[in-house]
């Protein structure tokens, strides 16, 4: 917790312009759920704006339906199998499918919203209602409230894989419990 750090809000949409795996919460009533999801992007810069995917029958998507709040979590290599355990079972199939799935969860001061121990960045969004898009493509459009990353790869607003731990590299989501771990940095 330590290198956790605010990002401008400004610079918060390069946190999602790394393409990774994202790990969805929400959180309404008291209950909370985690779900991976692969397609997510950012949209605007300011006010930075962010779209994902999450079909109407999960049970995250209740949670963010009720509440009008999400957060979108960057995860990395360490925390591999809890992700891939977040995404293998549904909430509404094993209510204790977050505490089995071994991942941690934490909270920023002044959001109700659990974000997960061990990712790259964390961002928290207010869903901007659009009827059509929800219905008919599932997708979700938020607008960030609050941004962090990791300083050990995330510093002045840029990634910095290739000086931080192997560790900490971001997920890539591929097919069959596949994943590839973000590559070296390329200059032109």
């Amino acid at each position: 917790m330590d290198n956790i750090f605010p990002v401008e809000i400004e610079k918060a949409y390069r946190l999602l312009n790394v393409g990774g795996t994202t790990l969805v919460s929400a959180k309404c009533d008291g209950v909370c759920d985690v779900m991976p999801a692969t397609w997510a992007c950012p949209l605007d810069v300011l006010p930075c704006k962010a779209t994902v995917v999450v079909d109407s029958s999960h049970f995250t998507r209740k949670l963010i339906d009720k509440s009008g709040m999400f957060a979108l979590q960057l995860p990395t290599v360490g925390i591999l199998r809890e992700t891939m355990a977040l995404g293998s079972v549904s909430k509404n199939d094993d209510p204790e499918k977050v505490e089995k799935s071994g991942a941690e969860l934490f909270y920023m001061d002044g959001f109700d919203i659990p974000l997960v121990k061990g990712c790259a960045g964390w961002m928290i969004f207010k869903r901007v209602p659009e009827p059509h898009n929800e219905q008919t493509y599932d997708l979700l459009i938020g607008e960030c409230l609050g941004a962090w990353a990791d300083a050990r790869v995330f510093k002045n607003g840029h990634w910095k894989f290739e000086s931080a731990p192997s560790g900490l590299r971001t997920l890539h989501y591929v097919a069959g419990g596949n994943f590839y771990a973000i590559g070296d940095a390329i200059s032109v």
